[in-house]
């Protein structure tokens, strides 16, 4: 997959592509049935926006992103998108009417052929733009638009909102089944304080800067090693949260692999939450924590071998 970041230089082999266009944070189902219309007989892509505009518009707003840019890229990759066109969201772009939105961003800049969108879509300046506005404008312009309609599951309309839901109230299950795959934090392995490694328990430290965060607690996970010569695919248990144990301020993700043994640091993984195990809790002392991370690996070992 090809990842284009600027609609004004454009390879020229990269025009005419059907495209859907959205945030796609999750990639949920909903998502994937708009990608699913735009697969035609020309390169399949998407357009999305970095940073997300609501990082724009609401920059002191508690963080919400299901996905960082990098395991969009990743995901999209695995449904077989071949041109990523990442527009730079700038106040300058959220001022475009949606005329000029349509004309300079979708014709002259990207060249589509075919755009697919959710019917709830908005785009241009306030987002004044609607779905069948776009329809208009590209007969005008030069391209098809579809319109996708939303879709639920069992009555429950599938959404961000929903999915966020779930993953803050413990249900990765019911995160999964709107997502149509396991929710999965990704990004750069970092030094921590180590703990893990003189408890017995060596973890592969993450960064949860900007995303949402599922509840605190111990999860079963599925592990990819994205990087490095020991990439592959592993089972451990994760600890999400700020470490009461160790009065700690700042959230991140410590993962224990299992059966396995090599230097992670700056490697890339790909951390999928496959169950939640219990809630944080702070100990009376290092051997009861060291007792309870015993437990909590064999469970997430019976649970993944399920």
């Amino acid at each position: 997959m090809q990842i284009h970041q600027d609609y004004q230089w454009l390879d020229p082999k990269a025009r005419g592509a059907s495209c859907a266009m959205g945030n796609f944070d999750g990639v949920h189902l909903g998502h994937s049935s708009v990608i699913d219309l735009a697969r035609r007989d020309a390169p399949l892509g998407i357009i999305t926006f970095e940073p997300h505009p609501r990082q724009i518009f609401q920059p002191d707003a508690p963080a919400f992103r299901l996905m960082n840019a990098e395991a969009r890229a990743n995901r999209l990759a695995k449904l077989g998108v071949q041109h990523l066109f990442q527009v730079q969201f700038t106040k300058a772009l959220a001022a475009l009417s949606p005329e000029d939105f349509a004309r300079q961003v979708l014709a002259e800049g990207l060249g589509i052929s075919h755009i697919v969108v959710g019917a709830d879509f908005c785009f241009g300046q306030g987002r004044a733009g609607k779905a069948e506005d776009l329809r208009r404008l590209g007969a005008d312009l030069g391209f098809d638009t579809t319109i996708a309609p939303l879709i639920a599951i069992v009555g429950q309309e599938v959404s961000s909102t929903a999915i966020r839901t779930a993953l803050a109230e413990g249900r990765p299950h019911d995160a999964s089944a709107m997502l149509g795959h396991l929710h999965r934090i990704e990004g750069e392995v970092i030094h921590g304080e180590k703990r893990g490694r003189e408890l017995g328990y060596p973890t592969a430290n993450m960064a949860l800067t900007k995303l949402h965060l599922p509840r605190f607690g111990v999860y079963a996970v599925k592990v990819d090693v994205l990087t490095g010569p020991q990439a592959g695919s592993y089972m451990g248990a994760a600890s999400l949260g700020v470490r009461p144990m160790f009065d700690g301020e700042v959230p991140n993700l410590e993962t224990f692999l299992f059966d396995f043994k090599g230097d992670l640091y700056g490697h890339h993984l790909s951390v999928a939450l496959v169950d939640f195990l219990r809630p944080e809790l702070k100990f009376d002392g290092l051997p009861a924590l060291i007792t309870q991370m015993e437990a909590d690996c064999a469970q997430a070992r019976e649970i993944l071998s399920a």
